[in-house]
């Protein structure tokens, strides 16, 4: 499974409250074939959970894991970085063998 720090489920509820989205919607983590190094890091807001799905609560928050994205990112650190230099979401996935420079796309 993966971890949610707490500085990313701040984060993360501050856009659900932006975007105006009930309670009852949680963060989906996921993976997609593409980028530079071959996957691509995605996450967005769900209702709807899907056969297979790993479920855990952060800091209040639920975490919604595809099914297919599970063995990428086993033990995967989600972090919000908020520095002068550069602002988002860090994934810490000691899985991946190689990255691209912004740090959006991975290979294993």
């Amino acid at each position: 499974m993966i971890t949610v720090t707490e500085k990313a489920v701040t984060e993360v509820r501050r856009i659900m409250a932006d975007q105006g989205l009930e309670s009852a919607a949680f963060l989906r983590l996921g993976v997609t074939g593409g980028g530079c190094s071959g996957f691509s890091y995605n996450m967005g807001f769900d209702t709807a959970e899907k056969p297979g799905d790993q479920t855990a609560l952060f800091h209040g928050l639920k975490v919604v894991l595809d099914s297919d994205a599970a063995p990428y990112l086993d033990n995967t650190v989600v972090d919000f970085n908020d520095g002068v230099m550069k602002r988002g979401f860090v994934f810490n996935n000691p899985n991946a063998t190689g990255s691209c420079g912004c740090g959006s796309s991975f290979s294993v």
